[in-house]
């Protein structure tokens, strides 16, 4: 109370912030006489005397008036469009890394070239980002005429896209692409064994569009390249066969004292529980198939990857429905985005769950995969120097914006005011009551010659929903993920008089539904349109624009309230465009998930006390402010688990930051000598000080031991017992030091009889072999922790504070593992020609063109348990699964001193005997 108060007196943050901007806006349009006077020619210079003022100390912000000024006068010329007083202000908002809320309609696509083109001038790179390819390639389309008269390169980055293309892109001023394939190629150019292959420059300004569904809908969904795991499809297809043997329990909360079923579902967090009684008869059943010994138990050790097939198998059939989480096609269980209604060909769910799916469907199953990058939206958008974005709802996440990514939200102002009437919802008893008091409002809005768009939260309902019109004989459309080949044909006809059109969630968001339906949407080459022709469809347009307008406009009907607040403003979102005319409407039941969840006993006592009839509704305050508590509780709980998932992965991301830090600077340098020496002294040093312990008398130290540890480990046999003898004061340090430098002098010995070049490239290949391979088994590790971390808590210790320490004792152990490998590899290696390093190089590059990788989003979450694969990205060919010898047979190593059970020098990850030196 007391902020509104203070509020109404001296206004708001985001009222200073307009009032700001507003000035700024003045400057703009003081600009604009003089910049019209321009011919095309002047104009388009703009752009290199920019460069050059830029070049010479100017700040893009001293720039900012003349540049939007220049760029609002292009786009009027090239494209037809004059930005606004308020689009000013959303570029303002954007330049300056904040993001702009910008009501569905009001021209963000158009007001982003302002910040994009004044950006674009520092020439280091201006990403935009999109939620998916078509968006990437139509907005880049639609702007690439603007930015080519101002004199700016653009490009697209997509997925299965040719290398040098790729590097054209980014080295383009403005480069469009979507979260996943940026991200994606951030994790690839971390894989790379040359600078030369790398796509990405430095990460400078980078514009989201709909940032609210990139950085918090998919917050908890991080990038994940992985390679095959072992195939355990035979155990997933047998675990299959103890589900329908498994009973429920009757209970709402596990009872260890009252278990009347074999296990639990905790709904509200998408977990399972098994009681005593189902381990007892899930192990009876496993030793009664030979997948357990009669003394082994499920918690056994080796047993533990068991308990969660078992576990996987439970979520599969009673926590995850067909229809609804996923769709089967064409034999292959197809994750449905929740989010968008959207399927997601590719992705993938985690620990073991999509595998548990499969078997439940019938399909086959396929492997596991092992994770051999990582990283999450959140840690990646971050390491972009300046931040900004986009979106119709972003107000109600201002809190998680700021603290997670320190970035500001400013609500644009409408061009013009918001005509939408936004009513009450109406509550039903039932399900089908709902659905019969949506269909006879959809009769009532038809009667008035208005479209309807009907949004639902999943696809069994939006089937179920386009039955029930079919039987009342109402024409209409469904834009569902099995629909979504003529999603553009469906949007943009969806606001044609009288259209009915059900849509799930957010499908076809970034698509304006226009009122009278789009015209142009009509015509295939505009090259074959007569003038004549073009004017009788615009004529046919303006009726029906008129009618629609008369009948009040565009109709929304929510069937469900969704989880987020946000979610139901996007929908509501759709109707009410720069100022037309529209209503909005939610129909609930007591069968929807969230009341049935979320809604307490006293709501769903009251209105079965009150005796309604199944299609009779009520408004009530009680009933809607416990929908609203109960959206403020999933919001709540939603928000602590992206910021527990930072939490545990901004650990990860340092260790990330060091590895890739080291990568580059291998890459980079071009004398490593220095660097191979020192670690010879660490881990030559290490490796004394398990023999001859510091601080020890000659009579504890093992010089037998030590002398056969560096010839089975270096391949390098010292006389030590012999330099004693001829030198009785040798003491520890001494002796220390002398095993160090007769060591490193063999390393230079062997390094000079080879070039500089060819020593750098094989010390080189040896140090990111090593590095990738232990950074691949740390990151396995690391995930092993994080998921059993919490049992910590049952010790009193904090869990945050446990993963933090063991995961940095696991990082220093990871480093030390990486110094002794390459150490023990170019101290085994005989020393290569110049042709064998060019047939290594050959070998390598080859491989990674031949093997596939996968490529996936991992939900580290308690909530869902998802992982998915990228569904634009799932078929490149970039790095290895598995590797296997040339297809030629041929062994380039050949003659080369490696020891059978060492990493062969390919870099596949496999034994030398299993790889190339296979016999």
């Amino acid at each position: 109370m007391l902020s509104k108060i203070i509020g109404s007196v001296i206004g708001t943050k985001n009222d200073r912030e307009l009032k700001r901007m507003r000035q700024i806006v003045a400057k703009v349009n003081a600009q604009e006489e003089a910049i019209a006077a321009l011919t095309d020619e002047q104009l388009k210079d703009k752009t290199a005397e920019f460069k050059s003022r830029f070049d010479s100390g100017a700040s893009l912000d001293s720039l900012l008036p003349e540049a939007f000024a220049v760029c609002r006068e292009a786009s009027q010329r090239v494209l037809g469009m004059r930005h606004y007083d308020v689009q000013i202000i959303g570029g303002i908002t954007l330049h300056e890394g904040k993001i702009a809320e910008m009501r569905t309609g009001e021209g963000k696509t158009l007001m982003a070239t302002l910040a994009i083109y004044l950006n674009a001038i520092s020439g280091k790179g201006v990403h935009v980002v999109t939620v998916n390819d078509y968006l990437a390639a139509r907005d880049a389309e639609l702007n690439r005429p603007l930015f080519s008269f101002l004199g700016l390169t653009v490009g697209v980055i997509y997925s299965q896209q040719p290398a040098q293309e790729k590097v054209d892109a980014y080295q383009a001023d403005i480069t469009y692409g979507t979260n996943n394939e940026y991200g994606f190629d951030y994790l690839r150019d971390n894989m790379v064994f040359s600078l030369a292959e790398k796509k990405q420059r430095p990460l400078n300004y980078c514009i989201i569009d709909e940032i609210d569904s990139i950085l918090i809908d998919e917050a908890r969904t991080p990038l994940i390249i992985s390679g095959q795991a072992d195939d355990s499809s035979a155990t997933y297809a047998l675990i299959n066969n103890i589900i329908p043997r498994l009973k429920r329990s009757t209970d709402e909360e596990a009872n260890k004292e009252n278990e009347d079923g074999d296990f639990w579902i905790d709904e509200k967090n998408r977990s399972i529980e098994i009681s005593e009684k189902g381990y007892e008869k899930i192990e009876s059943f496993l030793i009664e198939v030979g997948e357990l010994d009669e003394n082994e138990s499920l918690y056994s050790p080796t047993r533990l990857p068991l308990l969660a097939h078992v576990q996987a198998a439970i979520r599969a059939h009673h926590i995850f429905v067909k229809n609804v989480h996923y769709i089967v096609d064409n034999g292959e269980v197809i994750i449905v985005d929740e989010n968008t209604g959207r399927t997601m060909p590719g992705r993938r769910w985690s620990d073991g769950l999509h595998q548990a799916v499969e078997a439940k469907e019938g399909v086959e199953i396929q492997a596991e995969n092992q994770t051999l990058a990582t990283t999450t939206f959140q840690n990646y958008f971050r390491l972009y120097d300046k931040l900004s974005g986009m979106t119709g709802t972003a107000d109600t996440e201002a809190a998680e914006f700021k603290s997670t990514y320190d970035i500001d939200v400013v609500v644009i102002p409408t061009h013009k005011p918001i005509a939408r009437i936004d009513l009450d919802d109406q509550i039903f008893l039932t399900k089908l009551g709902k659905y019969k008091g949506i269909i006879r409002e959809i009769k009532e809005i038809q009667a008035k010659g208005a479209p309807v768009l009907v949004g639902t939260a999943t696809i069994e309902a939006s089937e179920e929903l386009s039955y029930l019109l079919d039987q009342e004989g109402i024409k209409h459309n469904v834009l569902n993920a099995k629909q979504h080949e003529r999603e553009a044909e469906i949007i943009a006809q969806a606001g044609s008089p009288r259209a009915v059109t059900i849509a799930t969630n957010m499908a076809g968001r970034g698509t304006d539904i226009i009122l009278g339906g789009n015209w142009q949407a009509h015509i295939t080459d505009e090259e074959r349109v007569s003038p004549e022709e073009m004017q009788r469809l615009k004529s046919a347009w303006q009726k029906k624009h008129d009618e629609v307008l008369a009948a009040g406009g565009l109709h929304i009907i929510g069937s469900e309230r969704h989880e987020s607040r946000r979610i139901d403003n996007q929908l509501r979102g759709r109707a009410g465009r720069q100022g037309d005319p529209g209503q909005s409407r939610f129909f609930l039941s007591l069968e929807d998930d969230l009341m049935r969840i979320f809604a307490g006993d006293r709501v769903v006592n009251m209105m079965r006390a009150m005796g309604l009839k199944e299609d009779e509704a009520i408004e009530h305050k009680m009933v809607s402010r416990s929908i609203e508590n109960a959206q403020g509780k999933v919001e709540s709980r939603d928000f602590d688990a992206r910021k527990n998932l930072l939490k545990y992965d901004d650990v990860a991301n340092e260790q990330r930051k060091v590895i890739y830090s080291q990568r580059d600077d291998l890459l980079a340098e071009a004398d490593l000598k220095e660097a191979i020496e020192e670690m010879h002294r660490d881990v030559y040093d290490a490796l004394i000080s398990q023999f001859i312990p510091p601080g020890s008398i000659d009579d504890q130290w093992n010089i037998d031991g030590l002398e056969d540890e560096l010839e089975s480990e270096f391949k390098y046999y010292l006389p030590i017992n012999d330099w004693l003898d001829e030198d009785r004061r040798l003491d520890e340090d001494g002796l220390r030091e002398k095993i160090i430098q007769t060591a490193i002098q063999r390393y230079r010995d062997r390094r000079e009889q080879m070039s500089p070049e060819n020593a750098a490239q094989l010390e080189r290949h040896f140090m990111l072999q090593s590095l990738d391979r232990h950074w691949k088994e740390h990151l396995t590790q690391m995930d092993q922790l994080r998921k059993g971390i919490h049992l910590r808590g049952y010790a009193q210790k904090d869990p945050q504070q446990e993963y933090k320490r063991e995961s940095f004792e696991l990082f220093q152990m990871m480093l030390g593992a990486i110094k002794s490998d390459t150490v023990q590899d170019l101290s085994r290696v005989h020393i290569p020609t110049k042709e064998e390093l060019e047939a290594m190089e050959a070998e390598r590059l080859a491989q990674a063109e031949r093997q596939r990788m996968m490529f996936e989003h991992d939900e580290l979450d308690s909530l869902t348990g998802e992982r998915h694969n990228d569904p634009e990205v799932a078929a490149l060919n970039e790095a290895p699964q598995s590797s296997r010898p040339a297809a030629n047979g041929e062994n380039p190593y050949q003659g080369m001193n490696i020891s059978r059970n060492a990493p062969c020098p390919c870099g596949s990850g496999l034994r030398y005997k299993q790889c190339h030196g296979k016999i």
